[in-house]
C-alpha cells in the first residue's frame, strides 16, 4: 500500500511532465520560426531555443557523445529520485513533493534529449539588461524541487541539532 499513498504525488508529477511537454510542443509550433513573443514588456518573453548542454546552457558542444552522456546522466538521476521517493516516509509531504517535482522535471528534459538530442527552452525572464537563462517548465520544476529538498535538509538539520542539545 506504500505505492498507493504515493499515487497522488506520482499523478501530480505526471501532470507537470505533461504540461512541460505540451508547452514545449506549443513553443516549437509557435516560436520556432516566428521569433520572440513578448508577454510582459521588460519582464517576460517567450523565445525558442535549443539547449544541447546542461543547466544554463553549459557544455553545448558535446556532439553525439555528449547527448548520450546527458541522457544516461538524466536517466540515472531519475532512477535515483524515484528510489528516494519510494523510500521516503509516507507522512513526509515536503520530501515527497520535492521528489515528485524533481522526477517531473528530469523526465521532461530526458524525453527531449532522447527525442531531439537537445532540450527545448522558451521562457525568458529579464529585468532591464539582466536576462535569466532561457528555461522551460521542467527546469522550473527541478529548481522548485531542489529548493524544497534543500529547505528540508536545513530544517531537519536544525531539528536534529536542537534535539541533540
Amino acid at each position: 500500500m506504500r505505492l498507493a499513498w504515493r499515487a497522488g504525488y506520482l499523478l501530480a508529477s505526471f501532470g507537470i511532465f505533461m504540461v512541460d511537454q505540451v508547452t514545449k510542443a506549443w513553443a516549437v509550433r509557435t516560436l520556432r520560426y516566428t521569433g520572440e513573443l513578448t508577454v510582459f514588456h521588460g519582464f517576460l518573453d517567450f523565445a525558442y531555443t535549443e539547449n544541447r548542454g546542461i543547466a544554463f546552457g553549459q557544455f553545448q558542444n558535446g556532439g553525439p557523445t555528449g547527448r548520450w552522456f546527458f541522457v544516461g546522466l538524466a536517466a540515472a538521476a531519475a532512477v535515483t529520485v524515484l528510489i528516494c521517493f519510494l523510500r521516503t516516509k509516507r507522512d513526509d509531504d515536503r520530501l515527497l513533493g520535492a521528489f515528485a517535482l524533481l522526477l517531473a522535471g528530469i523526465s521532461g528534459n530526458l524525453v527531449d534529449r532522447i527525442r531531439f538530442g537537445y532540450v527545448i527552452d522558451f521562457i525568458l525572464v529579464h529585468a532591464g539588461q539582466y536576462h535569466w537563462p532561457t528555461f522551460n517548465v521542467a527546469d522550473a520544476s527541478i529548481c522548485l524541487g531542489a529548493l524544497l529538498l534543500a529547505y528540508d535538509l536545513v530544517v531537519s538539520g536544525r531539528k536534529k541539532h536542537s534535539t541533540a542539545a
